[in-house]
């Protein structure tokens, strides 16, 4: 099963020693400052827990979207499961920090997915390149940069793409008080329709045929 093969990633993830020297282009860990890390330090504290990964598998697995993007890689666990769930669909995820993104393709070419394309570099700029590659963006994960204006930033610039039925997951919408006041936005932005707080995540869609809606769940 899907959920097993990227489980057995994740363990292998948490006993690794190797040492990554961190180049954090976003808000940077709550949890550590330093520049160097190791693999399982980030396992443990960056990578999202195993509920959120096989909720995106799920989300995915449901809308059967063809053009996914992630913004935000780290180790790739999270990819791992959005490719899974769709391996029809094409999967594009930003990383900033070479270092992660080095393992993380190691991770992904051992788990033998072939639906993934993972961008280096600042997503500032890479953003918009792979952007205007792509005539429609299905599903969005933004995990990228916890902090206001570049959430908003990267929000204004993926719908750009998005359709009636995109689906736009927004992670750590309580993380800080920067996050929060971003998803308040979100939440008000004229081309959000319906929005599902999950409190960790939040879920947004844009189907204009329904009233605007803002749910609150327990997850």
């Amino acid at each position: 099963m899907a959920y097993d093969h990227v489980e057995t990633l994740r363990h292998e993830l948490l006993q690794d020693e190797q040492q990554l020297k961190i180049t954090d282009l976003g808000a940077g860990s709550q949890n550590s400052n330093s520049q160097t890390r190791k693999v399982k330090d980030i396992a443990r504290t960056s990578a999202k827990p195993t509920k959120y990964g096989q909720l995106l598998f799920r989300l995915v697995n449901y809308f059967q979207p063809e053009i996914i993007f992630e913004l935000g890689t780290s180790l790739g666990i999270t990819t791992s499961y959005l490719a899974e769930a769709r391996k029809e669909g094409r999967v594009f995820t930003f990383e900033g920090c070479p270092s992660v993104a080095k393992v993380a393709r190691e991770n992904i070419k051992h788990l033998g997915l072939k639906n993934i394309t993972l961008v280096e570099g600042n997503l500032d700029e890479t953003l918009e390149q792979q952007l205007n590659k792509i005539e429609r963006l299905d599903f969005a994960f933004f995990d990228g940069n916890h902090r206001y204006a570049p959430t908003l930033r990267y929000f204004e610039s993926c719908l750009a793409k998005h359709h009636e039925h995109s689906v736009f997951v927004v992670d750590d919408i309580y993380w800080s008080p920067e996050m929060k006041k971003a998803w308040r936005e979100i939440k008000q932005h004229p081309a959000v329709k319906q929005t599902v707080d999950l409190y960790y995540v939040g879920l947004v869609f844009f189907r204009s045929a329904q009233p605007k809606e803002h749910f609150t769940l327990h997850f």
